[in-house]
């Protein structure tokens, strides 16, 4: 008798009971949730913002996670990078996140990039995955990884924060929505970065560690969304989030006119 290979993206029984609650959800399922487990999403930095993403993506069953970071754990990271604990101040944040991630669910691979995302590497990089998620901390990195996500044509979820705020908006240039037209991308939003020095640090204005779960556990939400499809992604859509005051506003944006 020939038995027939199990599909990669089968579900174990131990995976089906970890992931009931999602598999009772209509809108998931079980096809849902193959999907997610076949899916390849790039996390790029394990810092505020990819802490949050990479747990929740780990625990909601992302098959394959890659990280790119060139970093290492420091003690003022721990108050709002909560993948890290005081334990691994001193090791890459790259390694520091796998072993969470393997704590979080082992059925989840970790791929992992001790480097920082620059011109030559991010072509190379970015189009081994689905789906690739904007955790970086400076403008250059967010322009690079834009550009680089519309030439390859990857969806990209990217957030920003600064001190008691965040953005959030997902970007697929490369797609046309219903009326033929092409969907916007990050430069329709912010066309040039602004001048170095205008825009202060974390490390110079602080920042609130909860915001960037907020923020971070948004992104995760919008991959799954991307993932499974369902719902609506933030497409043509800037999710803002005024914390002090507990408010989120969306701003509608489009692709800028050809000149």
């Amino acid at each position: 008798m020939i038995q027939k290979a199990t599909s990669p993206s089968a579900l174990s029984a131990s995976e089906l009971e970890r992931y009931a609650r999602h598999i009772v959800l209509p809108e998931i399922g079980g096809a849902g949730q193959q999907k997610l487990k076949k899916a390849r999403v790039l996390v790029i930095g394990a810092g505020g913002l990819g802490a949050p993403v990479l747990s929740y993506l780990a625990a909601a069953g992302i098959g394959t996670l890659g990280v790119i970071d060139d970093d290492t754990v420091s003690l003022s990271n721990l108050q709002r990078q909560v993948i890290h604990d005081t334990a691994n101040v001193g090791v890459t944040k790259v390694e520091s996140a796998k072993a969470s991630i393997a704590r979080i669910n082992p059925h989840v691979s970790v791929e992992t990039h001790s480097e920082r995302l620059d011109l030559e590497n991010a072509a190379e990089i970015i189009t081994a995955y689905d789906v690739v998620v904007d955790g970086s901390d400076n403008f250059a990195t967010r322009y690079l990884l834009a550009d680089t996500c519309a030439a390859v044509e990857r969806p990209l979820v990217t957030a920003a924060v600064g001190r008691f705020d965040g953005s959030l908006t997902v970007l697929k240039p490369f797609e046309r929505d219903a009326d033929g037209k092409l969907l916007p991308g990050y430069r329709d939003l912010f066309p040039e970065p602004p001048p170095a020095g205008l825009v202060p640090s974390c490390a110079e204005a602080g920042i609130v560690g909860a915001l960037t779960g907020v923020m971070g556990t948004l992104e995760a939400m919008e991959v799954i969304k991307l993932v499974t499809g369902i719902g609506e992604p933030l497409i043509g859509r800037l999710l803002l989030y005024d914390a002090l005051a507990a408010r989120f506003e969306t701003v509608k944006y489009r692709r800028a006119a050809a000149t």
